[in-house]
């Protein structure tokens, strides 16, 4: 539930978040509460950004890849967490400790990142279910 809270900001500040949220075609509260959130979880999180249209806002490595597609990766690895990591570290090049935070970011939020690995998944499988469908009609 939202609740009205009173900051004060400098003009400069107010223009520049009011120029901004119409560009996204939002208002500025919107864009305020969501700038905060992920604000939050930057300094929460050091190494996690976030991506994205604003309606479609993702937690990421900074400079790398997602953070549901390290979970997705990791789930796809076999064995033990730590062993799971490592091989993960080899086949991308990041740092484990990267991973790590990444796995710490989803182990808290998991919730979002499950249901966007889930709808990567689906779409995948229409993708493919596509593939056939054209593949039979070539026949």
């Amino acid at each position: 539930m939202a609740a009205s809270t009173s900051f004060r900001i400098s003009e400069a500040t107010r223009d520049r978040l009011a120029s901004h949220a119409a560009r996204e075609g939002t208002t500025a509260t919107t864009l305020l509460d969501q700038l905060i959130v992920e604000g939050v979880e930057q300094r929460d999180y050091p190494g996690i950004g976030f991506r994205g249209p604003a309606h479609e806002r993702r937690a990421a490595l900074a400079g790398g890849p997602d953070v549901w597609e390290v979970v997705a990766r990791l789930q796809e690895l076999d064995g033990p967490e730590e062993e799971r990591i490592s091989l993960l570290a080899e086949e991308t090049e990041l740092h484990p400790r990267l991973i790590r935070l990444a796995l710490d970011y989803a182990a808290d939020h998991p919730d979002d990142v499950l249901a966007r690995i889930q709808r990567n998944r689906a779409m995948a499988e229409r993708s493919r279910t596509a593939s056939r469908r054209r593949e039979e009609l070539l026949r």
